[in-house]
């Protein structure tokens, strides 16, 4: 494996997806990340690897986290580990035996990353709750709408994916750094509906701006429809961005009324539509190819990975068959390998233990 984190060790509890996400990322940046996966699990002799972008450039050892054995195991893995993630509601790792206490009893040097929707603590910690959830409670939803129409949620998981697994990996690396001066580990705390909070912060910051509204409000940041039915995104904010885009759709600046009286948005925005209707896709593509208007198509994801800007960036690999992103930032000295596909359940049980010197006295793998 290269990457900047090599030889780094990180045991995954399986759990929620934005766990799953944040060791993904670590995988992808070097990390020896080992999944402890539930026993029954392990898939029929022969079968192929799993084509899933959230279980690859991992190895996976199979165990039973209600058998003592299999708490032996865990706890005799964390004593090799730098760190440990696990996505439960809280409480569950400590009713197993394998909460930051007894991980750290073990290991003092280990990085605890723990996520969770509402936190460790606080009068909600126990509820249940999505992305949706998250997104509507800290603020974020209502924020980026465009009045008077309802909340909606995103087609991007941004409190699970982005306010969760991001902010987990975020945390255990300061950690990790932190560690180097101190000696010690520590327990990082993520909650998704603290991360949802933090990533809306800009949107805070222009709804609260006497006079200010978002531009996921305006005309000119939004998608439109083209003749054939699929659809640009538009995102023309600054004024020779705005010039760009008038030109290119023929439309004349002085005739328009001005954009900066948000109550002339509406016949603005069904100015462009009707506009945009006049020609298929394609055509625009190579219209604006050549001009700064932030005017872009809205990609499927197969023709995103097909796209010669992205293409040339090598912004998508192909894992197990299956199209997936690169992993992402790019290093000048230490760069990521091509990841692994994800492993079956109990790969690599023992191959695991051997490397990582573990030696147990009741083996349950």
């Amino acid at each position: 494996m290269a990457g900047p984190l090599h030889g780094v060790r990180v045991i995954e509890i399986a759990s929620g997806a934005p766990c799953a996400f944040a060791a993904t990322l670590l995988a992808d940046l070097g990390a020896d990340v080992v999944r402890i996966d539930r026993p029954g699990t392990e898939p029929a002799p022969g079968a192929a690897p799993p084509a899933d972008p959230l279980g690859r450039g991992r190895r996976s050892v199979a165990v039973d986290l209600k058998d003592p054995a299999g708490l032996e195991t865990v706890l005799a893995l964390a004593e090799h580990a730098d760190i440990l993630l696990e996505g439960f509601r809280p409480g569950m790792c400590e009713r197993l035996g394998i909460g930051p206490d007894a991980c750290s009893a073990v290991n003092p040097r280990l990085i605890f990353g723990r996520i969770s929707g509402w936190g460790q603590t606080g009068p909600w910690a126990q509820r249940p709750g999505h992305d949706i959830t998250f997104l509507a409670m800290s603020g974020a939803l209502d924020a980026d709408r465009t009045p008077p129409a309802p909340a909606a949620p995103p087609s991007t998981y941004l409190s699970s994916f982005a306010g969760g697994g991001m902010v987990q990996l975020m945390g255990v690396l300061a950690a990790l750094h932190e560690r180097e001066s101190s000696g010690v580990g520590q327990v990082v705390d993520a909650a998704m509906i603290d991360g949802a909070a933090l990533i809306d912060v800009m949107i805070r910051q222009w709804r609260q701006a006497p006079g200010n509204v978002t531009v996921t409000d305006a005309p000119f940041y939004t998608t439109y429809a083209c003749q054939d039915g699929r659809r640009l995104a538009v995102g023309a904010i600054e004024p020779r961005f705005y010039a760009a885009l008038l030109e290119q759709l023929d439309l004349s600046g002085d005739a328009l009324p001005d954009r900066g009286d948000t109550g002339n948005w509406p016949e603005l925005r069904s100015r462009f539509a009707a506009a945009f209707l006049d020609h298929p896709r394609d055509f625009w593509i190579k219209k604006f190819d050549s001009h700064e208007a932030c005017v872009v198509p809205v990609l499927d994801p197969a023709e995103a990975a097909e796209h010669p800007a992205l293409r040339e960036r090598g912004t998508y690999t192909e894992v197990a068959g299956q199209s997936q992103p690169a992993p992402a930032p790019r290093f000048s000295r230490t760069p990521a390998a091509v990841p692994r596909p994800a492993p079956l359940p109990g790969q690599h049980s023992e191959e695991v233990l051997r490397d990582w010197g573990v030696r147990l006295t009741n083996p349950a793998v």
